[in-house]
């Protein structure tokens, strides 16, 4: 058999899966976006199939796609553990996080673990439920969740974040007594199931007006008029929106970093640079936990 399937494409593709697109797993890699299309061009050349297809402004794969991803993972983790066991070098860290944050938290806790335990840091952006189950199948190592842990397992928290209703810049604010039409992810999500639980206890409506797959998305339609949206925040506001104050408040969601089997030591590496992150702060009105 001629046909192989070569590390560096193979990389490519589960960056892809695990951080949400193409733009965001060439940043992970240190590539460009064209190399990362490249790369998944050429696996879809060897099996003959397409793997990954563009849906409006995301991507999906296709059967094909997450059969060659479950292979993929376990042709790189052999690879890497090979290299290690056999060179040594730096530990790998798959680091997972929800999109709240992210952009600004994630950076933050990679240089601590880099720094603390000399690690090669990867990233995988999820939902609560794909990150836990990340964390259950070890494609994951630790992860910044939100939500308060169930049990000693269910991880630690850092910090407690502010949780904001957001409008565009410049719009009105929901009628009063009206149904409030909301921006939000789909389901399951904890921040959507807050902000309808916050509305129907102060006797208000939630009319779901949007939903959408990613965070950018739910900004995007924030910004275009089309409704309100919860958002967490630590810092600014994203530009084109601004604090919607009519609706009644949202209770602090609270962050916590859970690692996988045997991940404790970077659990505590991660809640430690969360909370001495926040407490420097300036801008943050999040409250550090974890310091």
């Amino acid at each position: 058999m001629s046909a192989t399937l070569d590390i560096a494409p193979l990389r490519s593709l589960v960056a892809v899966a695990d951080c949400g697109g193409f733009g965001r797993a060439a940043d992970a890699l240190h590539l460009s976006q064209s190399a990362v299309s490249q790369h998944v061009r050429r696996l879809e050349r060897v099996v003959g199939k397409p793997v990954v297809v563009r849906r409006g402004r995301g991507t999906e794969f296709t059967p094909a796609g997450i059969e060659l991803l479950a292979h993929a993972r376990l042709i790189l983790a052999a690879h890497d553990g090979a290299l290690l066991r056999l060179v040594g070098g730096p530990r790998r860290i798959v680091l997972g996080s929800t999109e709240h944050g992210a952009q600004e938290l994630l950076p933050v806790v990679a240089g601590a673990l880099v720094d603390e335990l000399d690690a090669v840091v990867t990233y995988r952006l999820d939902k609560g439920a794909g990150l836990t189950e990340g964390l259950a199948s070890g494609q994951v190592d630790v992860a910044l969740l939100l939500g308060a842990p169930r049990s000693p397992e269910d991880g630690r928290v850092a910090a407690d974040l502010p949780l904001h209703w957001v409008r565009a810049a410049g719009a009105p604010e929901p009628e009063p007594g009206a149904p409030v039409p909301l921006v939000a992810l789909d389901e399951p999500c904890l921040i959507r199931e807050w902000a309808v639980g916050t509305l129907r206890r102060a006797g208000r409506t939630a009319d779901v007006q949007v939903s959408s797959a990613s965070l950018s998305g739910v900004l995007l339609a924030v910004r275009g008029g089309l409704g309100v949206a919860a958002l967490v925040t630590s810092g600014p506001l994203p530009d084109g929106l601004e604090r919607c104050t009519s609706l009644p408040p949202l209770e602090a969601v609270p962050l916590r970093a859970r690692a996988a089997a045997g991940g404790g030591r970077a659990q505590d590496v991660v809640v430690r640079a969360v909370a001495a992150h926040l407490a420097q702060t300036p801008a943050a009105t999040a409250v550090p936990r974890g310091a």
